[in-house]
């Protein structure tokens, strides 16, 4: 990482660098308990050993073939009911990076994962330090399959194998632009442009305003995704209602 320079005004600018390390968020963590702080530091490691998503889940990635970042920001203009602004910011920067290499099939899927037609590509992982109402300090923590082309997991995929590109992407290169496409939606954020955002963010949501079978508690149901609250609670068009789901209140079916 001894050349790494994204054409960017404060994201990225401090590195952390880490061969191997169990988390990338649990360093950033660490490291805003020190005090000693930049606005726009990444953590990067190429061996993640105890990655994590939403809802407690391992996250799988092979040694040196992928992304698996930690950026910490201070987002004190928000307060902790708009946090899921932020998770539309950093979502739709990573989309419009990923952009630049598929051509089509890419989307959101709520809240955070970045999926090309049904099989998971990465995720986002936030998480908030507040003082009060204000969010201090938020560790985003990205996970995204770059080179890497077999998985344990049949639903996930790689940006080499979506894009069907013959060589290995160079991931130093990569982390650079994800950190400009970031960058810009997170200013775009910070200067109240949230009506763009979410409007931008609906339009790639994976399975919006069709019918899909979802789950809830063990049992099965159809629902149409209509809606991201400004809670970020998902909303949905069951039957003749209209229900909003938390993160953990809801599965998707793939079939």
């Amino acid at each position: 990482m001894h050349n790494f320079q994204p054409k960017t005004l404060f994201l990225g600018k401090n590195i952390v660098y880490l061969p191997s390390c169990h988390s990338t968020n649990d360093i950033a963590a660490e490291i805003i308990q020190t005090k000693r702080v930049f606005d726009g530091t990444i953590v990067i490691t190429s061996d993640q050993t105890a990655g994590r998503g939403q809802r407690g889940n391992s996250w799988e990635a092979l040694p040196n073939q992928n992304i698996t970042v930690s950026m910490i920001l201070k987002p004190d203009f928000l307060n902790i009911a708009q946090q899921f602004r932020l998770n539309m910011a950093v979502s739709l920067g990573i989309y419009e990076f990923l952009c630049r290499y598929l051509s089509d099939g890419l989307t959101i899927k709520w809240p955070n994962d970045i999926y090309v037609g049904s099989r998971k590509m990465g995720g986002v992982l936030i998480e908030n330090t507040l003082s009060g109402s204000r969010i201090t300090y938020s560790v985003v923590g990205i996970g995204l399959n770059i080179n890497q082309l077999s998985f344990a997991n049949d639903k996930a995929v790689s940006l080499r194998l979506a894009s069907r590109q013959q060589d290995d992407f160079e991931i130093e290169k990569l982390i650079e632009q994800l950190c400009e496409c970031i960058e810009k939606y997170y200013l775009q954020l910070k200067n109240g442009h949230t009506e763009i955002q979410k409007k931008k963010y609906l339009e790639r949501v994976f399975r919006i305003n069709e019918w899909y079978q979802y789950e809830q508690n063990g049992e099965r149901f159809l629902g149409k995704i209509i809606d991201v609250a400004e809670t970020g609670h998902l909303v949905m068009e069951v039957g003749e209602d209209i229900k909003k789901f938390d993160f953990k209140e809801i599965s998707f079916v793939f079939e």
